[in-house]
């Protein structure tokens, strides 16, 4: 069994991205996002995601629509979705997120969101296969 304090954890972390579970079927995974950044646009095709915010400001910019997010907000993203997150506030925007199926590397930490970025473009940042 796993056992998480998520927004703890989540508050506690200062990397971009960090993968802490990965099961067969989904993934969780916590976000810090600098004042002024963004996860980046982008689609997951045949993966579900759900984003809950712990702390901070930003905007929910998915399929075309626009809205506020802020500490306790949960949105979902189907698969095949056009999805950016931004933080709009002065503070880290934080948040945890779950995929289904796994979406990055087991393990994966990216302190940055060019690492991040470089971690994908270069092929290590791949979701485990059965």
């Amino acid at each position: 069994m796993e056992h998480f304090t998520i927004a703890t954890v989540a508050e506690q972390s200062d990397d971009f991205r960090r993968v802490l579970w990965t099961g067969e079927h989904s993934q969780l995974v916590i976000m810090t996002i600098p004042p002024g950044g963004e996860i980046g646009e982008e689609v997951h095709d045949g993966i579900d995601q759900i984003l809950t915010f712990v702390s901070g400001t930003g905007e929910a910019r998915v399929s075309g629509k626009t809205k506020k997010v802020a500490a306790g907000d949960l949105v979902a993203v189907p698969s095949g979705t056009k999805h950016n997150f931004v933080n709009t506030g002065p503070n880290p925007l934080v948040l945890y997120t779950v995929y289904g199926p796994p979406e990055h590397a087991d393990g994966a930490v990216h302190r940055t969101k060019q690492e991040a970025d470089e971690a994908e473009e270069s092929g290590k940042d791949e979701p485990p296969t059965s």
